[in-house]
């Protein structure tokens, strides 16, 4: 049966001792346990849908400006959308054209 049993783990941990020494693997062993923590910590929040922005409330001035946007909009003057000529002061004689600029 694979995987790691008692005697196995007691191997591993004889042998960490010999390599790492007795004062640097208990910080060893606090960096691993951070290190797994920080992992399921990330992939708890990967597998969580993201509802962040519900929870949060809408900012005052915000909303006030949204209520005053279609009063705002009604108000508009549909005579001011109308297009008016244009009357030029320019008459057709001032005005140049190629037959008069090859003269």
């Amino acid at each position: 049966m694979p995987g790691l049993h008692w005697p196995d783990l007691i191997i591993v941990l004889v042998i960490a001792l010999l390599v790492f020494g007795p004062k640097k693997l208990p910080e060893m062993g606090s960096s691993i346990g951070k290190g797994i923590r920080e992992f399921r910590k990330g992939m708890s929040e990967l597998s969580q849908p993201k509802e962040d922005h519900e929870d949060e409330p809408k900012v005052p001035h915000v909303e006030a400006q949204q209520r005053e946007l279609p009063s705002q909009s009604a108000s508009v003057d549909h005579q001011d959308l109308q297009a008016k000529p244009v009357q030029s002061e320019v008459s057709r004689s001032e005005v140049s054209t190629p037959e008069a600029t090859r003269e």
